[in-house]
């Protein structure tokens, strides 16, 4: 029986999933920051072994990695040389003049990737429109080529003005690069972001220059390790975008890894809102290091073609760099079962966005972390069975983290341990809240109509305190919660965005030159993803961006066609207004419309997925356990049953306070909530009529 893989490394955990015709096994391993690869490995026998499956019936192996993003956060990257057209060298340290901290006087703006000494200018100039307006001379070329080789880089970033709209400087200045270094990593901004907008476009470029070399070792190494292993199965990687592309792809375009992981958990959760008849659903992924919270409409997660990486300001936005590179958009925030706690100098608890990750790990871990962490919190509070977390192969010690928490927090504010414990999760709770909250009312959207779907190991812990928080009557937890984006890698099509920045007014709109540009985009996309989707039927979608004249930014708007006639400029304008009109309230009358960039997605046809009925009788379960738990809404603590979810069968209801158990995680019922098993396996977890 052949059997597919999926792997997730996070900041804490490498989480595993085997599926086959005997159904699905996982496990969580600790990752291993040294050599990735190893946690890999060990996470694969693993699961191998609880299914029985030798490594040859391996089929296919999809991974997803923070590789390129801590590489860019903790900037582990290659030397790199940045080269672009004279006058706009400081582009990316210039920024956009946002002031994310508008009252902080001291703000200090991140450093970018590249220093000003390793960004190089070159005698050209492109107009928008394509028009060469100063020629590359060969002269240049040589003198750029002669500075890169005297510098003694390992990466070179090239972005010139306009190069989306005529990419020949570029691939003359990368031709020339390639034969001069053959060894260096190259990377062109008309390649892997050609959009408008030079800021997220130089800082795109820059990025997959900076964590090439990096990333195409690592990529190597792994498949090496795989062969030696006896594993021959082939390995695709998941990119931000929610879909699957080759180990090559990833290689040469590596900026599209930065969001993989997240990415496969909101697949995960998409699958289960169509499932459950789903319309509006709020993913909440909780790991070891973040939490991300992604909106899902449809059965679709919510995408987008920017995003910021890299914050340096407690995760706020604005200050982290923004690229350009298809995206699955949600809101991340440095809350996390590692995340440590401290007292600020005004005296209050602070969570994040520092993490004690796997090395050392939480104080209770036993391996050597002496910081309190959201973890130990949890176990003081009684929501952690400390000789039964990741399955009893990790024994936490509860007294390490009451020593950690009174010696950091306790001591400090002159509370209580379990008051102590109790505001680091009521802290943690309410930024969660609160990013969820903007999250939706930046979209247009109520968050109390919306249902959650919480997986990753520390969700289910907080996710019930969090829809209290947030008003949300329902919440899902699905089977393999703990493992989510793993699984959600298994779910995921192959697919490929293929972007171009293309100006139009739609008043003027030029239909045959917007289809020879569809076709290009088409026939890029299409080879991408011809090499992993085989004789699978495509599907094919259309984003454009669209403004009104004089508007600083654009929305997307989804259109139900790739291929246009004289005259259709009426249908854009229409699904241009109706989406406005969805985000804004209203129209604006008078002003010409205009189109700036152009998504084209080429992607195999996502399962589909089996309705789920709600289960006919309930019955109570036997509740072997009763524990002392900290109800965070009563504030105080409360006997809860303790219910094994193996035990539990469709229709088997508990009420709440409750301690649902599993191998991955355990989930919290607090006292206002009960929880109903699903025929899916789900654990539905809805409020109770009185509690209303």
């Amino acid at each position: 029986m052949s059997a597919r893989i999926g792997v997730d490394i996070g900041g804490t955990f490498t989480d595993v999933a085997l599926e086959n015709e005997n159904g699905l096994f996982t496990t969580k391993v600790l990752t291993d920051y040294q050599a990735p690869e190893a946690a890999i490995l060990k996470g694969i026998a693993a699961v191998c072994d609880e299914g029985d499956v030798a490594f040859d019936q391996i089929s296919q192996i999809i991974h997803g990695t923070t590789l390129v993003t801590n590489a860019l956060i903790e900037r582990r990257g290659a030397k790199t040389a940045f080269i672009t057209t004279e006058g706009f060298r400081d582009v990316i340290e210039m920024r956009s003049e946002n002031r994310f901290e508008q009252y902080d006087l001291n703000l200090v703006l991140p450093d970018p990737l590249v220093a000003r000494e390793h960004r190089l200018v070159a005698h050209e100039r492109v107009a928008a429109t394509g028009e060469v307006l100063l020629e590359l001379s060969e002269d240049e070329v040589a003198r750029l080529v002669q500075t890169v080789q005297d510098g003694d880089y390992e990466a070179a970033a090239i972005g010139f003005m306009h190069a989306y709209a005529n990419p020949t400087h570029e691939r003359r200045m990368a031709a020339a690069l390639g034969v001069a270094m053959p060894g260096l990593s190259i990377s062109l901004s008309s390649v892997v972001s050609p959009q408008m907008r030079e800021l997220p476009r130089f800082n795109t470029v820059i990025a997959n220059a900076y964590v090439q070399p990096q990333v195409a070792d690592y990529l190597r190494r792994l498949m090496a390790r795989l062969t030696e292993t006896g594993i021959d199965a082939p390995v695709f990687m998941l990119h931000s975008g929610g879909g699957l592309m080759s180990v090559e792809t990833a290689i040469e375009q590596p900026v599209r890894l930065l969001e993989s992981g997240p990415a496969g958990g909101a697949i995960f959760a998409a699958g289960y809102a169509r499932s459950h008849g789903i319309e509006k659903a709020l993913s909440f992924d909780m790991g070891g290091t973040t939490a991300k919270i992604c909106m899902i409409e449809n059965g679709a997660p919510k995408s987008a073609n920017t995003f910021e990486i890299a914050r340096t300001y407690r995760f706020k936005k604005g200050s982290g760099m923004t690229v350009s590179t298809p995206v699955v958009e949600m809101v991340e925030i440095g809350a996390g079962g590692g995340s440590i706690a401290s007292v600020d100098s005004m005296g209050r608890i602070q969570v994040g966005p520092k993490s004690a990750g796997s090395e050392p790990g939480p104080a209770c871990y036993q391996r050597g972390g002496k910081a309190p962490t959201v973890t130990d919190a949890n176990l003081i509070l009684g929501r952690l069975d400390p000789d039964a977390f990741a399955g009893g192969k990790i024994r936490l010690n509860p007294g390490l983290a009451k020593e950690a928490t009174e010696r950091d927090l306790s001591s400090v504010l002159n509370v209580s341990t379990t008051e102590a414990a109790f505001g680091v999760t009521e802290m943690v709770d309410e930024n969660m809240a609160n990013a969820a909250r903007v999250h939706t009312v930046e979209h247009g959207r109520d968050i109390e109509h919306f249902t959650m779907i919480a997986f990753g190991g520390g969700a289910p812990l907080h996710a019930s305190r969090l829809c209290e928080k947030l008003g949300i009557e329902k919440l899902i937890i699905p089977p393999g919660a703990g493992v989510g984006s793993a699984i959600g890698f298994l779910r995921a099509p192959f697919s490929f965005e293929a972007t171009r920045g293309f100006y139009q007014r739609l008043d003027a709109f030029d239909a045959d030159a917007v289809n020879a540009m569809m076709e290009e985009l088409d026939e890029e996309a299409s080879s991408f993803v011809a090499m992993g989707a085989g004789e699978r039927p495509l599907e094919r979608s259309l984003t454009v961006f669209m403004r009104y004249a004089g508007q600083g930014w654009e929305i997307p708007v989804a259109v139900g066609t790739s291929r246009f006639a004289a005259g259709d400029d009426s249908v854009l304008l229409a699904n241009f207004e109706e989406a406005y009109r969805a985000l804004f309230g209203r129209t604006i009358d008078g002003l010409a419309v205009e189109i700036t960039n152009w998504a084209f997605n080429v992607s195999t046809r996502i399962e589909e997925v089996t309705a789920v009925t709600p289960p006919g009788s309930l019955h109570s379960a036997e509740a072997t356990v009763v524990r002392q738990a900290f109800d965070a809404g009563l504030r105080r603590e409360l006997e809860a049953k303790e219910v094994r979810r193996a035990d539990m069968t469709p229709g088997t209801r508990v009420e709440g306070p409750a301690v649902v158990t599993e191998e991955e995680t355990s989930t919290i019922v607090t006292a206002c909530f009960h929880v109903t098993m699903q025929k899916d396996g789900a654990l539905l977890i809805a409020r109770k009529e009185a509690a209303r």
